[in-house]
């Protein structure tokens, strides 16, 4: 006894399209999650700077770092000395730096599922 059964397969999952979606989601999540890691470093020096000039504030942005969206303080040169990681830090001197980029950090895993979860909608749409 032979039986035969043919198959047709399509959609999204079948097509690409579904794969596409999961890439632009991944994508679109985590440069939003960035941007909203921007506007947390920038508030938590709001609250730290004694004497802010707004440079270091405007240089702090979103860049793709190996096809990841990461903050950053675009290299600035004293960065590291306000991060409390250069080498002119404490011991050397009295200054131990700000503790801006663990604070955002902390509050911004907090945050990113939340995020992710709110740039969803739009890609499941794509997979219908």
């Amino acid at each position: 006894m032979d039986i035969d059964i043919d198959t047709t397969t399509s959609g999204p999952v079948f097509n690409g399209q579904a794969r596409a979606a999961v890439n632009a989601f991944i994508d679109e999540a985590e440069e939003e999650i960035a941007r909203r890691g921007v506007n947390i470093v920038r508030a938590e020096l709001d609250h730290l700077l004694r004497n802010p000039t707004g440079y270091y504030e405007s240089q702090i942005r979103t860049e793709r770092v190996a096809g990841d969206s990461v903050v950053t303080d675009g290299g600035v040169v004293y960065g590291p000395w306000l991060a409390g990681t250069g080498s002119r830090n404490a011991p050397e001197t009295r200054f131990a730096g700000y503790p801006h980029w663990r604070l955002a950090t902390q509050r911004l895993q907090a945050e990113a599922a939340d995020i992710a979860e709110k740039v969803l909608p739009q890609f499941i749409r794509r997979m219908e």
